[in-house]
């Protein structure tokens, strides 16, 4: 198992894996080829990539990073953590040897509190995204969450927030899992309200 190491990755900024690496040296060649493609992914620069302590006893291997995007308003954003399990005799339920577990949390605008189609477009934001970023994958499925918060009395902040949690996994088809990051990241980025990376929007002019 990987521990956290704090190493932060920010756009144009990559890390590979090296002779100091936390990951032992009898880590299957699949699973360090899948961490090193991860880790050599640049990302668009409203994401800060962190790496976290993974969940234990979930897979014989297992590596997880955090990802914050900050959104266009100040009461906008999004966080979530990404977790690669891998298992080298396959698991029958993920239909393969390695497998992504997601978590995405956002604070919405509150003109999509009352959306009862909002979950259903929540985790449209992921398979769309894996589709765009062509991350060949299979045997995806999840759960969506929106929730509602009314503050009272002498508490600080909006009256009302509405927040989605989106909880997903699927198993990757091959070991280059760059795409499979940047589909997690336009999850995010979706979610905070950002336009696609290079759609530059009227008020950015």
């Amino acid at each position: 198992m990987a521990p956290d190491s704090g190493v932060r990755i920010g756009p144009e900024v990559t890390a590979s894996l090296t002779d100091d690496d936390p990951l032992p040296a009898n880590a299957p060649a699949i699973f360090r080829t899948a961490i090193d493609t991860l880790l050599a992914t640049a990302v668009r620069r409203e994401a800060v990539i962190e790496r976290i302590r993974p969940p234990q006893r979930l897979a014989p291997w297992s590596f997880a990073i955090a990802v914050d995007i900050d959104g266009r308003d100040a009461n906008e954003g999004s966080t979530g953590r990404l977790v690669v399990l891998h298992d080298p005799d396959g698991a029958e339920a993920w239909d393969g040897e390695t497998r992504l577990v997601a978590y995405a949390q956002s604070d919405l605008a509150a003109d999509m509190a009352g959306d009862p189609l909002l979950p259903a477009v929540g985790w449209s934001w992921l398979t769309e995204s894996l589709s765009q970023r062509q991350a060949a994958h299979t045997a995806v499925g999840g759960t969506v969450t929106q929730t509602t918060s009314t503050r009272f009395g002498d508490v600080h902040g909006p009256r009302s927030t509405t927040q989605l949690e989106l909880r997903g996994s699927w198993t990757a088809l091959d070991s280059d899992l760059s795409a499979h990051l940047l589909a997690f990241v336009d999850l995010l980025s979706t979610a905070a309200g950002l336009p696609p990376e290079g759609v530059a929007t009227l008020g950015d002019r």
